[in-house]
């Protein structure tokens, strides 16, 4: 009879031992400590490895003036096309403003009315020579930069220019308005390439009546800045 007790207690005990365990751990009075977490912040995606660009600049020089010359064509109204050229001296008076004074000097053909009439003609060829002087103020409306290649970039201004004058032309002095605009590429930071429009107006009566005469000029010249 005793033994029988004996077999059931060690049966008993078996199956309540693992129950406490399991009950401990329900209810959180388990002495196991919980497992690290393993989970790292993720990393990032994508390392860039941008490569910065050397990029040579150049900028105009402190120094307010700019002296060049200058050569293009000029279409003397009623007198043909030919070669202009002269010289310009600028003052920048701000970034944006800046006034001009050009000489500048072309030469007159004959007129239709000459070539058709066999010999006529209406001026000496000494006073075909046209001369002007003229003091003009510019602005720069539009500053940008040009990339050439990759690692050089140069500075640019297209600006509008008008300005008063006189034109010496068939024997007289001619009061003259000219207007036009320009384009000024910076080559360094002291010598500029320009592309620049004209528009010379004055008043002549050789054929008759008097008119407002349109010479238009085109001309590329360079610059230092001093």
């Amino acid at each position: 009879m005793e033994s029988r007790f004996r077999v059931l207690f060690l049966i008993v005990a078996t199956i309540s031992l693992p129950g406490c365990a399991a009950t401990k751990n329900l209810f959180g009075f388990g002495s196991e400590e919980a497992s690290p977490s393993t989970s790292e912040a993720p990393g990032q995606v994508i390392d860039p490895e941008v490569e910065r660009r050397e990029i040579k600049e150049a900028a105009i020089d402190r120094e307010d003036f700019e002296i060049g010359a200058y050569v293009g064509i000029m279409s003397i109204e009623d007198f043909g096309t030919d070669v202009v050229y002269g010289a310009r001296l600028a003052y920048h008076i701000t970034d944006g403003f800046f006034v001009e004074s050009t000489v500048g000097r072309s030469e007159g053909g004959l007129t239709s009315f000459e070539e058709l009439s066999g010999g006529a003609r209406l001026i000496r060829d000494s006073q075909r020579t046209l001369t002007y002087y003229n003091l003009s103020l510019g602005y720069n409306i539009l500053p940008g930069e040009v990339y050439i290649g990759e690692g050089r970039a140069y500075n640019t201004n297209l600006y509008l220019i008008a300005g008063l004058g006189s034109t010496r032309f068939a024997g007289d002095d001619r009061f003259t308005v000219n207007v036009g605009a320009g384009y000024r590429f910076l080559l360094t930071d002291s010598i500029a390439l320009h592309l620049d429009f004209r528009d010379h107006l004055f008043d002549i009566d050789l054929l008759g009546e008097e008119k407002t005469a349109h010479n238009l000029e085109a001309h590329v010249g360079f610059t230092v800045f001093f």
